[in-house]
């Protein structure tokens, strides 16, 4: 099977891991933020893996840094939940700071790779 090269990088990696750690998380938030708080997070976390393969495929280095920018954009949303959902009581302290330092692993290196194709 062909491996596709956003496969191979390892912020993708890191994002889809990151996607799997928000879902176990946000099964434990209330029912009644299925549609909500929930909803939201999981869509935002998802946006950082989409959007990193999708800018991976385009041609131009400047499409690849438009796509690189909204995956850090969307981290930067899930940050946003994230800080929501522990004032709220939904995450523990430590569940959160644990989320927020992978995160902000992945914005950094999502930054770098920004700068790598914004010439």
């Amino acid at each position: 099977m062909k491996e596709f090269y956003f496969e191979r990088l390892t912020v993708w990696q890191e994002s889809r891991n990151f996607v799997k750690q928000v879902y176990l998380k946000t099964i434990e938030f209330p029912e009644n933020e299925k549609f909500g708080l929930t909803s939201q997070i999981r869509r935002a976390a998802l946006s950082i893996t989409a959007n990193i393969a999708e800018g991976m495929s385009r041609f131009t280095e400047k499409e690849k840094a438009r796509f690189i920018s909204i995956a850090y954009s969307s981290g930067i949303e899930v940050l946003n939940f994230l800080i929501l959902a522990n004032d709220l009581d939904y995450l523990t302290d430590d569940n959160y700071l644990k989320l927020r330092t992978d995160l902000e692993k992945i914005t950094n290196q999502l930054n770098s790779l920004y700068k790598r194709f914004d010439k």
